[in-house]
């Protein structure tokens, strides 16, 4: 099977959570540390090998396409006094990658942000980041680890790819539980590592005593391009909105779907909460790495 090179980045959202520092500015460029939250996100993909970002947004999202043009003015400026290394990092997108935007129109949930990139994605598989989950790209080789490891997963079997991560018991109503094919795996994710399973689907936000697991969601994916067909037929659940999740159960019946277990660290950046913990540890990291 080919590479995947093409992810999409549901930016539309509008940060509720992140009130009043998301008002006026979106959420997913709130910084961590010395960068926006989806710079982090955006360096994710490409070093997993992705070279062609679709992002779905809105109308009052546009501050996020900035940040991801060229600003000829600044840069003009910056090189007029001599700043060319200030101008040189503004400009960090590789040559071979290329940002595409795209509006959702209506705010009918996750489902119908994934299918909203389907006429730039097209027939190509691709994977999906949220950007309110973060990564931790200091202790881990984002080149191999996690999406990579996902994408190169889904090369070898054709099986889509959702990223779980093991939480504590009083956080598991929380998040959308795996249910594991055999349960004989979950041996396999002490000690932090990637390892990709069959999964026989989700259960979302179960108490302790139903949760088939403690694997929970992180928010990256790599999906067959059928999930788009399944999307496109999925009826709006209760409140209008298209559940991925919903695709992912039809997925999963027709033609198996795979978890992999998490390497590393996740932050949640659109959690004032645990927002606040991830700038200061991406802020002491960098401030080590300057020493």
């Amino acid at each position: 099977m080919k590479k995947i090179t093409h992810a999409v980045i549901p930016v539309a959202g509008f940060g509720t959570r992140m009130l009043p520092l998301s008002k006026s500015v979106p959420k997913e460029l709130l910084p961590l540390g010395n960068r926006p939250a989806i710079h982090y996100v955006v360096e994710e993909a490409i070093a997993a090998g992705i070279k062609h970002m679709v992002l779905v947004g809105h109308a009052q999202k546009s501050a996020i396409e900035n940040y991801f043009d060229i600003n000829a003015e600044l840069d003009n400026q910056l090189r007029h006094k001599g700043k060319d290394e200030v101008a040189d990092s503004l400009n960090w997108l590789p040559e071979d990658v290329t940002v595409s935007i795209i509006r959702q129109g209506k705010a009918l949930g996750l489902g119908h942000a994934v299918l909203a990139a389907r006429p730039i994605i097209g027939e190509h598989d691709f994977a999906v980041l949220l950007p309110d989950v973060v990564l931790d790209p200091f202790t881990t080789d984002m080149a191999a680890d996690n999406l990579a490891f996902m994408i190169d997963a889904f090369s070898h079997d054709g099986h889509s790819q959702i990223l779980v991560n093991e939480v504590a018991d009083e956080d598991v109503h929380k998040y959308g539980i795996a249910k594991l094919i055999d349960t004989s795996h979950i041996d396999e994710i002490s000690g932090g590592v990637n390892a990709s399973f069959g999964v026989a689907g989700f259960v979302e936000k179960p108490s302790l005593a139903e949760a088939p697991s403690n694997l929970a969601v992180v928010g990256r994916y790599v999906f067959s391009n059928h999930i788009f067909d399944y999307l496109a037929n999925t009826k709006a659940s209760v409140g209008g909105e298209i559940q991925l999740t919903d695709a992912i159960d039809a997925l999963i019946n027709e033609y198996g779907v795979n978890v992999t277990t998490m390497r590393g660290a996740s932050y949640d950046a659109g959690d004032m909460r645990s927002y606040m913990q991830a700038f200061i540890y991406f802020a002491e990291q960098q401030l080590a790495d300057e020493k």
